[in-house]
């Protein structure tokens, strides 16, 4: 992403203090300075800064408090921003998932997000078959007024929040 815009700035955030070290290595070598970095900080937290794009990369179903971490980046962003959410692509029906991928992503989300999610305060466990129906009512609930999804591929939703 930062290769195109050259006057853009890009702040990777993650809660994680051993994935940010690995960003910022494998950041380093493109030569990017100042303009790419990575800070650890968990979603509700990340510094209010007048974000025009705000994206969570397969991240949003894992949390225990999606509609607080939307909420948070929602009051972060410019009037007019746009918040990204690449999820797991997921059916809102049960039936819709049970495809190959469907029933690999429920498997992962009983073993990993579930309970990850339980793990944490507000636990609302969202897991990797949200479909795009919940995560609009999660991105309604945190007070973005549009939503819609931009994209799909066999693998992922790619949806869109505006304020």
């Amino acid at each position: 992403m930062a290769e195109a815009p050259p006057r853009s700035r890009f702040l990777g955030f993650d809660y994680h203090e051993g994935s940010v070290e690995d960003a910022r290595k494998a950041a380093a070598p493109a030569g990017f300075g100042r303009r790419v970095t990575f800070e650890v900080s968990a979603a509700q937290t990340i510094p209010a800064q007048g974000y025009d794009l705000v994206c969570f990369f397969d991240c949003l179903h894992d949390m225990a408090d999606p509609v607080g971490a939307l909420r948070h980046v929602r009051s972060t962003m410019v009037p007019d921003g746009t918040c990204v959410l690449v999820e797991p692509f997921a059916g809102d029906r049960l039936e819709d998932n049970l495809i190959p991928v469907g029933r690999l992503y429920y498997a992962a989300s009983t073993m990993i997000c579930t309970p990850a999610s339980l793990d944490q305060e507000v636990g609302l466990a969202l897991g990797a078959q949200a479909g795009e129906a919940r995560l609009g009512k999660v991105a309604e609930e945190a007070g973005f007024t549009r939503f819609h999804r931009a994209i799909e591929t066999p693998f992922n939703l790619i949806l869109e929040a505006r304020p």
